[in-house]
């Protein structure tokens, strides 16, 4: 991704078709564990910052009524919890994100590294750092790839899931690591939503919360643009229903054409006009001709490549089912659904110390829908702003803008 801070001028001449970097490889799931270890200690024992490890929670009913027998939810951690539990820090991850949110012992790199880690702003060598992958997701916790009791994928007959299912498995993590309270909950955009309905649910385990290119509740446009993203899944020939897996937890098969659609639409609203204009104007890729020809199929714009590009590297590591699930929870995000509105839910949260940011070129989360959120929020400070060129994805290269805001406030 490109960095906020990089002039426009920086952003022109990108390889468009350039390979993107490998999926990280997803290890095994780690044993069941005891589900009451000590304050002070992780489940299995592993002290490795950055490693994949899983707890097996048990029966689980959804939000809607459905039903699993078990389900695992896959994490990382970083740092040393302290003995009272009193400087944990839950950090949520995006739509197609994942637990890796640092570097760690494995040294893959993570999609926070420059916030989260050693003497970053979320520094580790302070907070003991944990990062949960969602449910419904194909990141490690249970998803619709995932084995039945028989072995088989779940695929259609995985339940609806909201975030708010999420929020409650993630409070059984919690339990088992022995946190009684987060000294910290924050996320963008997805885990933005995830955190603000962490402050929600269980109020009394959060002391700050931090809410970055977010909103209080799905707008009608964003649930416009997921549901075409649902459909172009749903639509693909492949997609057989939803039971399309050759064996539990594959992916890269199924509807992956309908999928790259989907990241396409995706992947536009997350970036900028600014930005495409400024890396690919209307130039062609390479020496394919965008005109076409009387027979055959006409060449690319370098924005078309660039796109071609970015459905392939999801297609090939994200499965689509898990997609669906997660895309239609956050459709129905809503933190005052069944609680008397957004503004009476939110208005008992003044205990909790708060922070909003927005992007001010974000055309997905706009910044005005930010500042409603603020002005909602008992005792919150102003809007913080992420200055970028890049839209929406900028909560991601360019975080490290608002350190200094979050120490002051949930980081003190």
């Amino acid at each position: 991704m490109t960095s906020g801070i990089e002039t426009i001028n920086e952003l022109r001449g990108r390889q468009t078709d350039a390979p993107g970097a490998s999926p990280r490889a997803v290890e095994a799931p780690a044993p069941s564990v005891a589900p009451q270890p000590p304050a002070g200690t992780r489940p299995d024992g592993d002290h490795r910052d950055g490693v994949l490890q899983t707890l097996r929670t048990g029966g689980f009913e959804f939000e809607t009524g459905g039903v699993l027998p078990s389900v695992d939810i896959a994490y990382e951690t970083w740092g040393t919890l302290d003995a009272d539990g009193s400087n944990a820090v839950l950090v949520l991850h995006a739509l197609t994100g994942d637990t890796h949110v640092s570097r760690g012992a494995t040294e893959l790199p993570g999609w926070w590294d420059d916030f989260v880690g050693p003497g970053r702003t979320v520094d580790t060598d302070r907070f003991f750092v944990v990062a949960p992958a969602v449910l419904g997701g194909c990141a490690g916790t249970t998803g619709p790839s995932s084995p039945d009791p028989d072995g088989r994928p779940w695929g259609s007959r995985f339940p609806f899931t909201t975030l708010r299912d999420t929020v409650r498995l993630e409070a059984r993590l919690a339990d088992a690591l022995g946190i009684d309270a987060w000294r910290a909950v924050l996320g963008g955009s997805m885990g933005g939503a995830r955190a603000l309905e962490w402050a929600a649910t269980f109020p009394d385990r959060v002391r700050g919360c931090a809410v970055l290119a977010a909103t209080a509740a799905s707008s009608a446009e964003q649930i416009a643009f997921a549901q075409i993203q649902t459909r172009a899944i749903r639509l693909d020939p492949a997609f057989a229903g939803g039971d399309y897996y050759s064996a539990p937890g594959t992916l890269g098969e199924g509807p992956v054409e309908g999928l790259g659609i989907a990241r396409r639409l995706a992947h536009i609203t997350y970036r900028s006009d600014t930005e495409f204009a400024a890396r690919f104007d209307r130039l062609p890729q390479g020496d394919e001709n965008p005109l076409g020809a009387v027979t055959g199929p006409r060449g690319r714009f370098q924005i078309e490549s660039y796109l071609d590009h970015q459905a392939r590297k999801l297609a090939g590591r994200f499965d689509a089912n898990a997609y669906l699930s997660i895309t239609e929870a956050l459709m129905s995000h809503d933190v005052g659904r069944g609680r008397g509105g957004v503004a009476a839910a939110l208005a008992g949260l003044g205990h909790i110390r708060f922070l909003v940011a927005a992007v001010d070129s974000d055309r997905l989360y706009w910044p005005s829908q930010s500042e409603e959120l603020a002005r909602l929020l008992p005792g919150c400070g102003p809007v913080e702003y992420i200055t970028s060129p890049i839209g929406h994805d900028a909560f991601l290269t360019d975080a490290p803008q608002l350190s200094a805001a979050l120490r002051a406030t949930i980081l003190a």
